[in-house]
């Protein structure tokens, strides 16, 4: 046996003016060919604006005819083409869609060249959520990059933005709205309270249930263990091939009497008879024993809370978890007895879940959790995408209107009307061939706090701000919803203090935490008595934005 290495190929120089571009894109099939339209269009605005400013753009990898498409499609793809990419070139990430950072992390962890990663502005085609998660992981990694997003590419700011960076190789936007806590006033009660939360974490100490790390590439979404560890939380490694099987031990009996509740409670399930596009009643019955399932091996090993893939793996086998996971972020929710009977599992109490299997959010979920309990808020929070951002078409309002939006793990207390205000359609067939509805409202107004745990610098952080959930006329709802995805629950959502150029500079994911508060004074209670606690447990806090009046927090 040779024991020889090969002769490494060295990459081909990119030219003075050359500009190289890579595109992550989703690991499925289906969905890049789906996008690759839209990402093409991107592209070409993008290629234009570079040449504007002197430059060209090169791809540092192929259209493939034969996969109609032209994203980087799996790791293995992306390391292959990055050892053909010169280390020391411009580079830019375009994103016009979802994407999966780990395509295209391993290569830009050793480009040496500065790096750009750039979005769409588009609610239909979610670059900036794709953006955003490769921001928060190169932030993870300590990969210096710098960032930029544009409706058309065309605007002055964005013209400036490029051009400085082609020129200088960096750029940096204004954050001024972000606010160290050690500036901030907190009261004595409110700091007490957070401490002492924060004590008995780490005294008591609590389980986070994962079905299987990693979801989607999201390297973000990953607390290494001894960070997580420092908090008082360690980690329950589970199988979704657990969940699965626990899925198959429940009855059909014990499923319908879950769909019973629901149904009881005026949940709406908008169903149809053909399993390949439609919500199905077979679809439901088993979404309703993963529901089950899932509380029962969390009683079983004792989880504070758990967090579901969500769709690689299980998409092959089982409708989407979307019903289970809002079902069980509410307090109100079918009752769950053990395997004998004799105990109800968690009564009366959400069990908190994190989409995607999001670590960070899944720890800012249970702290929520925690404070709120404390303070007699409500107890309900969940993680949204920041999907888009648009100014009210209907002009109802001139406020600057986020949608937040996530596929299902909306706790029902969350919408106007709760249960009655909720309904569950089929998932988009491009990714989940199986099926599976979604728990669909439009979240209440009422005081929102918003928050977001991060690695920067091997340390946890945590953003936390105020907002407020707005209502918006009929038709502008639609128009959004009709603009992103129909299926999903949607939040209209004013952030106090905070631009949108400010908000995509500084946050360092694509999810974002909130919960809702009695009113004003109770969610600037809350919001401190959780900063307060993330600090006592070692975290870098900032607060970001204002009050709702627009008042400092210093």
């Amino acid at each position: 046996m040779s024991n020889t290495v090969s002769k490494v190929a060295k990459p081909l120089k990119a030219g003075k003016k050359d500009v190289l571009l890579v595109a992550s894109g989703d690991l499925r099939l289906s969905a890049n060919q789906e996008c690759w339209a839209a990402q093409h269009e991107m592209e070409t605005a993008l290629g234009e604006a570079v040449a504007a400013c002197g430059y060209r753009i090169v791809r540092a990898h192929p259209y493939k005819a034969d996969e109609k498409h032209g994203f980087l499609g799996s790791q293995k793809e992306g390391m292959a083409v990055f050892r053909n990419v010169d280390p020391e070139a411009r580079l830019i990430v375009a994103e016009a869609v979802w994407q999966y950072s780990h395509h295209v992390l391993p290569g830009l962890i050793t480009h040496r060249g500065p790096i750009l990663t750039v979005a769409n502005w588009s609610g239909t085609w979610p670059g900036l959520v794709g953006m955003l998660n490769l921001n928060g992981s190169l932030t993870k990694a300590g990969v210096r990059y710098s960032t930029l997003w544009s409706e058309d590419f065309q605007d002055a700011e964005f013209r400036r933005n490029l051009a400085k960076w082609l020129e200088k190789g960096k750029i940096r936007h204004k954050t001024d709205h972000v606010h160290p806590l050690a500036d901030v006033k907190v009261k004595g009660s409110d700091r007490r309270l957070g401490e002492q939360l924060a004590k008995q974490l780490q005294r008591e100490k609590a389980i986070m249930g994962i079905f299987d790390e990693g979801c989607m590439g999201m390297y973000n979404a990953i607390i290494p263990d001894d960070m997580l560890m420092a908090t008082g939380v360690y980690k329950e490694r589970l199988s979704q091939s657990a969940l699965y099987f626990e899925s198959t031990q429940v009855s059909d009996n014990e499923a319908r009497e879950v769909r019973r509740w629901m149904d009881q409670r005026g949940m709406k399930f908008v169903t149809g008879p053909n399993p390949k596009t439609d919500l199905t009643d077979d679809q439901i019955l088993m979404q309703c024993k993963m529901y089950i399932a899932a509380v029962r091996i969390a009683d079983d090993f004792g989880c504070a809370t758990i967090g579901i893939q969500y769709q690689q793996g299980l998409k092959d086998l089982m409708p989407a978890s979307d019903l289970v996971e809002g079902t069980l972020n509410n307090s109100d929710r079918p009752p769950v007895r053990s395997r004998d009977g004799k105990r109800v599992l968690f009564e009366g109490e959400p069990l908190p879940h994190f989409n995607e299997v999001d670590e960070c959010a899944g720890l800012d979920g249970l702290m929520t959790y925690r404070v709120h309990k404390a303070l007699g808020q409500p107890v309900e929070n969940t993680l949204h995408d920041i999907r888009w951002a648009d100014w009210d078409a209907s002009k109802s309002t001139d406020q600057y209107v986020w949608v937040f939006l996530i596929s299902g793990a909306v706790p029902p207390a969350h919408f106007e009307g709760g249960w009655q205000g909720s309904s569950s359609e089929r998932q988009p067939a491009m990714y989940f061939p199986n099926g599976g509805g979604t728990v669909k409202g439009i979240s209440k107004v009422g005081e929102i706090v918003w928050s977001r745990i991060f690695i920067e610098n091997g340390q946890l952080c945590m953003d936390l701000g105020r907002a407020g959930a707005v209502r918006l006329p009929e038709e502008e709802t639609n128009r959004r919803w009709q603009a992103t995805t129909p299926q999903w629950p949607i939040m209209h959502a004013v952030l106090y203090g905070v631009t949108r150029d400010q908000m995509m500079a500084r946050h360092k994911a694509n999810h974002i935490q909130v919960a809702y508060a009695n009113n004003e004074t109770d969610a600037d209670k809350a919001l401190l008595t959780k900063a307060a606690m993330a600090e006592a447990l070692g975290m870098k806090v900032a607060i970001c934005g204002t009050h709702k009046n627009g008042a400092s927090w210093s």
